[in-house]
């Protein structure tokens, strides 16, 4: 496989390096691509460097099998035709194209199937929130349809990229200097601190964050399913969590829903209250796996179950998806 990463120097990008590398992905050949400003840095690959090339108009897709981007909406949406003209698969990790109809949105546990038909070969990686919820929804999905979903999300700083993770760290370091605290890429000082704004509002209230949610889940479903978020910054690292509450159309048993999620695919159910184990960011940073835990019956509704679940932003939210995908198309032989 000839492999093009564009965005190469970003948090995304230089995971895309490692996931390639750690699960032996067969490239044969690799073209790394950035800004003006990230061209010339010189990043390693199972034993080689290569040099970030200047992204520019023309034809240097030629002979690339598959494109892992992620570089911007902006980016995205002015290079598409550039990057799949001459048959690339693009697997693009912006907001760019997610909600187009002729553009799959996939996510391997729940509709791979998806990714074949692509009219533009283009498909989109979900946003990060939606990604690790829909993993642990279509468990129960399959046992009995869900209704709606309430979702409170505990998002980290790598969701707002590789310098505001930087940013976070210098906060505390200057907090416990005694400095003025540096606020550049959040809203306001987010060590130590808690900020109910991911993304910008929309003229419902609800954040464009929050709407992903909602509208990324029934693409990715091919449900009705309802789903009100509220999602949350929080100084944790890279790895988000979220408290799920939903209502399904019949009454579900614990224990059902229990082994459900422990032979799951991309589920690692923790959830040992006794031991006060359960997932918990610090702890889950880097890992492949949605984490499952405190699983329970919703006090409020006989057709309502909650639970908490943790999954890497970097990772699964991000770089790991998108190569699932393409491990899904080399293995069914639709691509290459």
């Amino acid at each position: 496989m000839k492999v093009a990463i564009v965005g190469a120097s970003g948090a995304v990008g230089q995971e895309f390096l490692r996931v390639l590398e750690e699960r032996n992905f067969p490239v044969t050949e690799l073209v790394l691509f950035g800004s003006a400003r990230s061209a010339g840095k010189e990043y390693p690959f199972k034993g080689k460097k290569y040099v970030v090339k200047e992204l520019v108009h023309g034809d240097d897709f030629k002979g690339v099998d598959i494109a892992f981007t992620s570089a911007g909406a902006s980016v995205s949406k002015e290079f598409a035709e550039d990057i799949t003209r001459f048959g690339a698969v693009m697997i693009d990790n912006s907001s760019a194209f997610r909600m187009e109809e002729d553009v799959p949105l996939v996510v391997p546990e729940v509709n791979a199937f998806d990714a074949i038909a692509r009219p533009r070969n283009i498909i989109a990686n979900p946003n990060c929130t939606t990604i690790q919820m829909v993993v642990a929804l279509q468990v129960i999905e399959n046992l009995s349809h869900i209704k709606r979903v309430h979702v409170a999300t505990y998002q980290a700083a790598s969701g707002a990229g590789a310098a505001a993770m930087e940013e976070l760290k210098l906060q505390h370091k200057q907090i416990l200097e005694g400095k003025t605290v540096t606020v550049e890429k959040f809203p306001y000082q987010l060590a130590y601190n808690l900020i109910p704004q991911v993304d910008v509002f929309t003229d419902n209230g609800y954040t464009k964050e929050e709407m992903k949610m909602y509208n990324e889940t029934r693409k990715i479903m091919h449900s009705n399913i309802q789903v009100s978020a509220t999602c949350v910054r929080v100084p944790a690292l890279r790895a988000h969590s979220e408290s799920i509450w939903l209502e399904t159309e019949k009454p579900l048993e614990l224990e059902a829903v229990r082994e459900a999620f422990i032979s799951a695919n991309g589920i690692i159910y923790m959830d040992q209250p006794d031991d006060k184990l359960y997932p918990m960011p610090y702890y889950l940073s880097g890992k492949d796996a949605v984490y499952v835990g405190r699983l329970r019956k919703d006090l409020t509704n006989d057709s309502g179950l909650t639970f908490w679940c943790v999954g890497d932003q970097i990772k699964k939210g991000a770089a790991l998806n998108a190569v699932q995908i393409a491990e899904y198309l080399i293995k069914i032989k639709n691509i290459g």
